[in-house]
């Protein structure tokens, strides 16, 4: 990271944020409120198991699931802990599609990594994105051969892939990867058509962090004392995850060459993670909209009804969201024995909130103010020599302490005009998938045919 190998991550100034972040959903297990929410009984050992590896049967499963992410997400200040959500998303996908293969011997090794990890408790990270190149080539075509992640060899302990996944969300503090398609594949692509499990720490995995400039303004605006003190931030990291020449035992091999399945494990894969998605989304939106009506307090313009419109506007987007959401594993579709939220109210929650996102953040900060971005340090405030000015001129609402509305200032800064709220941003753009991609799974998974035979009837054709 930044340039330098890191020796430890729990140290690592900016990684040791992110293995704190991480470390909540331990944390939940203990929670005197939420335990009992992120702790179930294994129905195959009797033993206490975290439910992100409880095998959703039922909508109520599902639900169950959109509550903890839900939590998980409002204990991290609006970060999720994004370390078994994912990893479980693709092992449900994986479940499904490989129970339908002619061969067993896939689905026997899923289920046996399930046990591995779900009776371990371990951390896990999903590696899907392959970088790709040049996109409008197929896997084979490229001219770097490696831009997807494929097999090189096959050898009688298992197989050697070569490759580079991007966007691996908590890779350098997870103790499992998990690689997945990113498409379908055709036959000429079938080398790249891979499923498979490794721990991190195995020879050939090479984990390159983002360069996270909003983790550095954030470091410097502590080291220097310009930020109110706040908890630590919670953050996570991702990394470009490279595989070069990483041997896979056979029993951690899960899809190879297997190409007609790839893409619909991708697809199935996408559901699952989406629905986390739109779980974990709430919370921001939460914090937005109690940031926008506290500020319009602290401003004494709460009562005005333009500013009353746009907070009701953000309120609208969060708890459609939300509802969307419940909607989705309300409306589940059992397949192979398993409950998968419905795709299209999933792909409708996600395109929502990523369509809306930059709207509802234009609106927090036309109700913050100006001030949001010019406002004085901490440091300035601390300063004898400037404090009874700062207490002076910024002050608003009598009964709101110029403290008060300054670390305001410095919360809606964060959630919109800061490093941090640029990657915010784009994640909402991008992050489980772009809006395209959430448009062409409406599509294909509308119930177009019966909407036509409606209209015929209608029609009287």
């Amino acid at each position: 990271m930044w340039g330098e190998r890191v020796p430890d991550v729990t140290t690592h100034p900016a990684l040791r944020w992110a293995v704190d972040t991480a470390a909540l959903d331990y944390e939940m297990a203990e929670h005197p409120r939420l335990k009992e929410l992120a702790v179930v009984q294994d129905p195959d050992s009797g033993q206490p198991m975290s439910r992100y590896f409880k095998i959703p049967r039922t909508s109520e499963d599902l639900l169950k699931r959109h509550e903890l992410i839900l939590e998980g997400t409002r204990l991290g200040q609006a970060t999720i802990p994004f370390i078994k959500d994912i990893g479980t998303d693709l092992i449900h996908a994986l479940l499904i599609v490989t129970k339908k293969m002619k061969d067993p011997v896939y689905h026997q090794r899923v289920l046996a990594y399930r046990e591995h990890v779900k009776s371990h408790d371990l951390a896990l990270a999903g590696a899907w994105t392959d970088v790709k190149g040049d996109r409008s080539l197929s896997p084979r075509k490229q001219s770097n051969p490696d831009a997807y992640v494929r097999v090189v060899e096959r050898r009688k302990e298992g197989i050697v892939v070569r490759g580079a996944k991007a966007h691996t969300t908590a890779a350098p503090y997870v103790d499992e990867l998990i690689v997945v398609p990113t498409r379908n594949m055709r036959e000429e692509d079938q080398d790249y058509a891979l499923a498979f499990a490794v721990p991190v720490a195995t020879k050939g995995v090479k984990l390159i962090v983002k360069q996270a400039p909003e983790v550095r303004a954030r470091l410097d605006a502590r080291e220097h004392n310009l930020d109110f003190p706040l908890p630590a931030p919670r953050l996570h990291l991702e990394t470009l995850t490279i595989f070069d020449d990483v041997l896979v035992p056979w029993d951690r091999v899960f899809l190879c060459g297997e190409y007609p399945f790839a893409g619909p494990l991708a697809y199935a894969c996408a559901t699952f993670h989406r629905f986390t998605a739109v779980s974990y989304k709430p919370p921001l939106g939460e914090l937005l909209a109690g940031a926008a009506q506290l500020i319009a307090e602290a401003n004494g313009v709460h009562q005005a009804s333009h500013i009353r419109e746009k907070i009701t506007q953000i309120v609208t987007y969060t708890e459609t969201i939300k509802a969307l959401g419940r909607a989705a594993a309300h409306d589940c579709q059992i397949i192979e024995e398993i409950a998968v939220p419905h795709p299209v109210i999933t792909n409708m929650a996600k395109y929502y909130f990523a369509s809306n996102y930059h709207q509802v953040v234009k609106a927090v900060q036309d109700i913050a103010g100006g001030l949001v971005v010019t406002a004085p340090s901490f440091k300035d405030f601390q300063n004898p020599a400037t404090r009874e000015l700062v207490e002076k001129y910024l002050g608003g609402r009598a009964d709101i302490s110029t403290e008060q509305r300054m670390r305001l200032f410095q919360l809606v800064r964060h959630l919109t005009a800061s490093d941090e709220s640029g990657v915010l941003e784009v994640l909402a753009v991008h992050a489980e998938g772009s809006i395209e991609a959430q448009k062409m799974m409406i599509y294909a998974e509308a119930p177009l045919e019966q909407y036509k035979a409606f209209a015929r009837a209608v029609a009287g054709i």
